[in-house]
């Protein structure tokens, strides 16, 4: 019997590019309304609601960027002897430069009118308290910093939608913010279900029953969801019944903008997630075209017709298939939830060391390390059961479907910094 005679239950729906799955899941993430307003030190991750608009220049005034002497560079010959009259501290200002005359100086105290080059102290010497021989022709402008190089005054320093990070609060700060206005977390419950799933601490590794396994998913998962800023509520594991999985999705669906799990999404297995989703709601299963992560869910849920909605993704249950189909899916997913703009990170070109002679049909995701000598090494397990090639690992290469790699290829690579930031 071909597949073009089998019944319509037992026909596969082809696999799915991931890019066009993950543009039709974004489609889906329409950001959540609503901001709040948070200290800037607590801002880190967060994604701002609204424009940062700055009202004053950075820096302020012409500044120095040495220690040194403020000069008019005109007046300088090839060995010029000055006039020390004045001292500018940072914090404090200068009076009007005279001719043949030199200002001590510090990092970021204003340069003073008349003066328009800085020379470093290293290229004076001091002849008495207030005499100075100057053994350079400075340029114009030399180590000083202008007024407003830094931002201007009017701009839009950080743009709505921007994940703040370290940096990004340094900036709001500098311009007077010690609030800002950033999206609301999304709220995600994350829950497991399986018979198989034990709790690590509630039985010692000797005592594991046949079959068992610990619940490792469990702990990642809820890890990068609140590296993401989301507020997460663990559901634990639900009992492995159609009554339990329902009333569990119907009251995390009331309070949660997502409802995550993993396993059980696999096409053609028994398990009561998918019933469960679809008594509920919608759920959409795909086969997508990459390895690790082939199986992965997407619906949503409503306890009742006046109840609100809930997005519901499924994960595959191998521990590296759920890792990185969260990290290729659901980061963007939720990031746009929130309303950010940049959502995935750019992948780098990089010198592949190993070699990779079976290229499959799917595109592959293969966890690799940076080389300190340069380049790419490869994990020797590439299985989608083995965490450790993940913990091992600076990355993943991104291989387009058919491709093998031989030593010296470029390959598209995706660090693990900015995927998991």
């Amino acid at each position: 019997m071909t597949d073009s005679t089998l019944p319509a239950a037992h026909v596969r729906a082809p696999l799915r590019a991931l890019d066009e799955a993950l543009a039709e899941l974004l489609e889906q993430a329409i950001p959540l309304a609503g901001s709040q307003s948070v200290a800037t030190f607590d801002a880190d991750g967060r994604v701002l609601a609204q424009d940062l608009i700055a009202s004053l220049d950075v820096p302020g005034h012409d500044n120095s960027s040495m220690d040194g002497y403020a000069v008019r560079s005109s007046d300088l010959s090839a060995t010029s002897v000055l006039k020390v009259t004045q001292r500018i501290a940072a914090g404090s200002s200068g009076h009007l430069l005279e001719a043949m005359a030199a200002a001590r100086i510090f990092t970021g105290a204003p340069v003073p009118p008349g003066a328009d080059a800085v020379v470093m102290q290293e290229d004076v010497e001091t002849l008495d308290a207030d005499q100075v021989r100057v053994s350079v022709v400075p340029p114009a402008g030399q180590w000083i910093r202008r007024r407003g190089e830094d931002v201007a005054s009017g701009t839009v320093v950080l743009a709505r939608g921007e994940r703040l990070g370290p940096a990004a609060l340094g900036l709001a700060a500098s311009i007077g913010f010690d609030r800002l206005q950033v999206s609301r977390p999304v709220r995600v419950a994350l829950f497991s279900t399986g018979d198989e799933l034990v709790m690590p601490g509630t039985v010692v590794p000797a005592d594991m029953p046949p079959g068992a396994i610990y619940n490792s998913n469990r702990f990642f998962l809820r890890s990068l969801l609140k590296r993401l800023g989301c507020e997460v509520t663990d559901l634990g594991i639900v009992p492995d019944k159609l009554d339990a999985t329902v009333a569990a999705l119907a009251a995390a669906s009331q309070t949660h903008d997502l409802i995550l799990t993993s396993g059980g999404v696999s096409v053609g297995e028994e398990d009561h997630i998918k019933p469960a989703v679809q008594t509920l709601g919608e759920l959409k299963l795909w086969q997508m075209a990459i390895k690790p992560g082939k199986p992965f869910a997407y619906g949503r849920v409503q306890a009742s017709a006046l109840a609100p909605q809930a997005h519901f993704i499924g994960l595959p249950g191998n521990p590296v298939s759920s890792f990185v189909t969260f990290l290729l899916l659901v980061r963007p997913f939720v990031l746009k939830l929130q309303g950010a703009t940049a959502l995935a990170p750019a992948a780098m070109p990089a010198v592949a060391r190993f070699s990779w002679p079976k290229a499959d049909k799917r595109r592959e995701f293969l966890r690799v390390k940076l080389l300190p000598s340069g380049g790419l090494d490869l994990f020797a397990n590439q299985s989608s059961g083995v965490l450790t090639s993940v913990v091992w690992g600076d990355g993943l290469v991104d291989n387009p479907p058919g491709q093998v790699i031989v030593p010296g290829d470029i390959v598209r690579f995706l660090p693990f910094s900015s995927l998991l930031s």
